[in-house]
């Protein structure tokens, strides 16, 4: 029992490094949609 013990939590532990080291090196693309909106003069200061 001791050992099936060990054996999850090192696999568990290998689970989550390795999900952490695909994310660190994972290149997400920025979005690239254009985002254009028009500010009325009346809400800045004078």
């Amino acid at each position: 029992m001791r050992n099936i013990s060990r054996l999850v939590l090192v696999a568990v532990i290998a689970i989550i490094v390795g999900g952490a080291a695909f994310l660190s090196s994972w290149d997400i693309p920025a979005p690239v949609s254009a985002i254009e909106k028009v500010l009325p003069d009346d809400r800045f200061a004078r």
